[in-house]
């Protein structure tokens, strides 16, 4: 009986890693999160690179990329962010994991933080549909009054 109970206890300690559930990019809506996708990088641009100031020794430099990724449903804008943008390189293929949505001026972008991870995997064999780029929707928000 007591080895029994000593397993059980085992069990309740560490929780079973859930198996990713892949999103494809046309899934994707306004204030959702926790997706994992599997998308092709197919351009890149920096925005933002703020050097470090002379004054404060321990501000990191910061450094924002948008980029445009894929799969074969359509594209969004990722935004890349410090070491983000080294792993986002034109033509890579990359596995999102726990990556959300934030809203920009209205439309949608993809977004990895730090609860998430950003993987280069082997190129994909899917074809990205690109003329279907979910960052060109704009969203309005709208308050629902509830009576």
């Amino acid at each position: 009986m007591a080895s029994n109970q000593q397993q059980e206890g085992s069990a309740t300690s560490k929780p079973a890693k859930r198996k990713p559930v892949f999103t494809k990019v046309d899934q994707l809506k306004p204030g959702t999160n926790g997706h994992t996708l599997i998308a092709k990088v197919l351009s890149s641009s920096t925005v933002l690179h703020k050097g470090r100031p002379s004054t404060s020794h321990n501000l990191r430099p910061t450094l924002i990329a948008e980029c445009l990724i894929g799969d074969e449903t359509g594209t969004i804008i990722f935004t890349a962010r410090n070491e983000q943008v080294e792993l986002m390189q034109e033509g890579a293929t990359v596995i999102l994991r726990n990556a959300k949505i934030d809203m920009f001026k209205g439309s949608m972008r993809l977004a990895v933080d730090k609860w998430g991870r950003i993987e280069v995997t082997e190129p994909a064999k899917f074809v990205v549909k690109e003329d279907n780029n979910l960052s060109l929707v704009e969203y309005e928000l709208v308050n629902v009054v509830e009576e």
